[in-house]
Formats: C-alpha cells, sequence, structure tokens
C-alpha cells in the first residue's frame, strides 16, 4: 500500500466484519483498537436499520469497542430523504422510528403519509405489506433503507431488509429509493461527519462487494474486503477490491505497515 492507502478514516461494516450477530469475529476488538491507538478515526457504516443507535452502540461497548457517535446507520440516511414536519409509515424496526423522530418526522403504522420506510424487522407480515403498499399507491414516496437481500448469522445469511423491501416493491409497483449503502444519501451522511475530502480518503471495510465495495467506489475511496462474513471464500468480487484479507485483524495489520 502506498501512502494515500493509509487514511485518516477507516469505515467499518458491522455484520460480518466486526461481528456476526453481535458475536465477535476473533480479532476485530483487538483491531479496532490498534487503529484508534495509531491515530484513525473509525466510524461504523452498517445498514442495518432494525436497532436504535444507541443500542448497536451498547452493543459495541459490551464487547470491548467505545462506540458512542461513530455508529452511522441506514436508517440516518433514509430519514435525510424527509423534511421535518412530514409523516412517514414505518415498515420496519425501532432504529427507522428513532431516525424519523430525531429528524422532526411523524412516523406512523397505518394510513396516508408522505413516504413509506421500509426496512428490516422480524414482525413483517401480510397486514403490515398491505398497509404499506396502500399508502403508497395512494402517493406515498417509497424509501428503502437498504436493498440487502441477505442477512449474515453465524448460522448463515437469513432474509435481509431487501428482501421485505422486494415485497412491498412488488405489491404496489413501483421501486423505492434506496438511502443506505451503496447509495448516494449514506455517502451524503458520511461526508456530512467527516468532509468530504477525508471521506475519498478514507478505506471502507466490508464482506458484501455489492454494497461495501460499490459504496466505496461512490465515496471514491478505498475498498478493503474480508472473507469473514456473507461472501463466499474465492468468490469473484466486483467491483475488485483494492486488497482482500481473511478478517479485519489482517486487514487492520496492513493498514498499519503502509506508509
Amino acid at each position: 500500500m502506498d501512502a494515500i492507502d493509509r487514511p485518516r478514516v477507516v469505515l467499518c461494516d458491522l455484520d460480518g466484519v466486526v461481528w456476526l450477530s453481535h458475536q465477535p469475529i476473533a480479532g476485530s476488538v483487538a483491531g479496532i483498537a490498534r487503529l484508534r491507538a495509531a491515530g484513525h478515526r473509525v466510524l461504523f457504516v452498517t445498514n442495518n436499520s432494525a436497532s436504535r443507535v444507541e443500542d448497536q452502540e451498547a452493543a459495541l461497548q459490551h464487547i470491548g469497542i467505545p462506540a458512542e457517535g461513530d455508529v452511522l446507520t441506514s436508517a440516518n440516511a433514509a430519514a435525510m430523504l424527509l423534511q421535518p414536519g412530514e409523516r412517514a409509515l414505518v415498515c420496519g424496526g425501532e432504529g427507522v422510528v428513532q431516525a424519523l423522530e430525531r429528524r422532526g418526522v411523524e412516523p406512523c403504522f397505518d394510513g396516508d403519509a408522505d413516504a413509506v420506510v421500509v426496512g428490516f424487522h422480524r414482525t413483517f407480515d401480510f397486514d403490515g405489506l398491505a398497509r404499506a403498499a396502500r399508502a403508497v399507491r395512494r402517493g406515498a414516496r417509497l424509501i428503502g433503507t437498504n436493498d440487502d437481500a441477505t442477512y449474515p448469522t453465524p448460522d448463515g445469511p437469513i432474509p435481509g431488509g431487501g428482501s421485505i423491501l422486494a415485497a412491498v416493491e412488488t405489491a404496489c409497483g413501483l421501486k423505492a429509493t434506496v438511502a443506505g449503502k451503496p447509495y448516494e444519501p449514506m455517502a451524503m451522511l458520511v461526508r456530512a461527519v467527516v468532509g468530504e475530502e477525508a471521506a475519498i480518503a478514507a478505506a471502507m471495510v466490508g464482506d458484501r462487494p455489492s454494497t461495501d465495495g460499490r459504496f466505496a467506489r461512490t465515496l471514491g475511496c478505498a475498498y478493503l474486503h474480508v472473507w469473514s462474513g456473507v461472501t463466499p471464500r474465492g468468490a469473484v468480487v466486483d467491483p475488485e477490491p483494492d486488497a482482500s484479507f481473511d478478517d479485519l485483524s489482517a486487514a487492520v495489520d496492513s493498514l498499519l505497515l503502509a506508509r
């Protein structure tokens, strides 16, 4: 790696990079600590919209990673697409409700709305699908927190927020505006936190090229791919990463050796 690859800011995905269902991946906790000790700012950029930010911060703290103010979620990015005073029908989890309220948007769960915001949640059912589709047909904008088809767990992938979003899109006949990685709203959120120059000079560490890799390209920064998440080892990675590693710990070793 040359000097441009030793960034001041390191952007880390959570699921499949730092942990699997909040179970830390070997070496990840120490790796984050080593980056910070070397002067890097570490931000956790996640498409997980189900949990509130403070719950994700607390989960990181529980495994030994202080993270207050360092978690950026796709729910936050989705909320930026609405204006204070608007009303949004929530087809998602507590993280979406929190992000909307902090934006000054009124969350609701039925009836007409300015927008429908769809994210991962385990209570998704036919009635929820019908409410979301009905609101969109009546004029609400359709916003997805992310379109990840699956979500990594220690027991293998489970359906993700993108699977739920696809059902709503099919039911209402419209395509959603997607806020999370790899799309521009999440890039805008990162730039708002670290500044445009730091975002371009950052490194994105991720396990899913279709989101993390493409997100790095959206920001214009380096992509470091790890094999500890959803991508089967040896699979073709597109976009091609700047470097690939077994896990976050190995990626940190390389970053700290760079000039």
